[in-house]
């Protein structure tokens, strides 16, 4: 159901894309408008992820700097069926985390040094199991690929303002109230969309996530953990790179007041609750044993 949702999501992004070039340019401009919206999927889909980490100040540790938490990042990757990603951590005392790469076998997770401070181990699990269904529904291709079209009718929506104040186009038969329409709400249409893809891909995340790590009550209260701490630490590269929100496991940014409709993420008290009852329904079922290294006196993240 979800991956149908997204599928129809990014469908309405295409035929957003494509009416906000034939509104520029005709038929002719539909069609150009496609093939640049496909150039920049393109050109993201190579670099997006290398991009991301380098906006995040995110630095790339090895087994013998942080060996518990690549243990723990190579055991879920294992359960998850994928490929070892490579491991970043953030330094910023924000408690958050993010996937990121083109496709499972070039892929990367980062987890903020704030969050290995706050959460237990099996908590941390959780998260870096949700970071892996990520990368497992190839969701941060999908992201890029909205990001990017979201982008290019922002982009025709600004040429479309300046065709309209030159001249434009004689032939414009959707007129002047239409063309105008067209430059300020295809635009917001394209963000909520790319917000409506972001939220519908979090809660299949946190469901397989949970599926991962076997423990759907430790992702549910690293979520409160994290939702709650948040709040209080301000993330700085993330708030000078806003587009990047929607890759975090819960929303990075600042605001006093964020409206549901307009929020990249869904609520965490909805996606608690989900999580909440999905374990009622496994209660019954035998717990898998696990396997996570053990931590030490000086906690599970002193080598990070």
């Amino acid at each position: 159901m979800g991956n149908m949702r997204t599928f129809v999501l990014m469908a309405m992004l295409t035929a957003l894309v494509m009416a906000m070039g034939g509104l520029v340019g005709g038929r002719g401009g539909a069609v150009i408008a496609l093939v640049f919206a496909g150039a920049g999927n393109l050109f993201a889909w190579w670099n997006s992820d290398k991009m991301v980490l380098r906006q995040q100040g995110a630095h790339l540790v090895t087994r013998q700097q942080a060996p518990e938490l690549v243990d723990m990042v190579a055991e879920l990757a294992q359960r998850a069926g994928l490929p070892m990603p490579a491991v970043y951590v953030l330094e910023t005392e924000q408690p958050n985390a993010f996937a990121t790469g083109r496709d499972p076998q070039n892929a990367a997770v980062a987890v903020t040094q704030g969050i290995m401070r706050i959460l237990s181990r099996d908590e941390l699990a959780g998260v870096i199991a949700h970071e892996l269904a990520h990368i497992r529904h190839r969701d941060t291709l999908t992201m890029t690929v909205t990001a990017t079209m979201a982008g290019a009718i922002a982009m025709l929506g600004n040429m479309l303002m300046f065709s309209s104040i030159f001249g434009g186009r004689e032939d414009n038969r959707g007129g002047g109230l239409a063309g105008l329409l067209a430059m300020i709400f295809a635009p917001m249409a394209a963000g909520l969309v790319q917000m409506a893809v972001s939220r519908t891909r979090e809660y299949e995340a946190d469901r397989s996530g949970a599926e991962i790590c076997g423990q759907p009550l430790a992702l549910a209260g690293a979520l409160a953990k994290i939702s709650r701490a948040a709040d209080q630490v301000v993330n700085i590269p993330a708030e000078r790179n806003p587009a990047s929100a929607s890759m975090f496991i819960v929303n990075p940014l600042h605001a006093l007041r964020m409206d549901r409709l307009f929020a990249t993420h869904p609520p965490v008290q909805d996606r608690i609750a989900r999580l909440q009852a999905m374990a009622g329904r496994t209660a019954s079922a035998p717990a898998a044993p696990s396997r996570m290294p053990r931590t030490g006196q000086r906690g599970p993240w002193s080598g990070a």
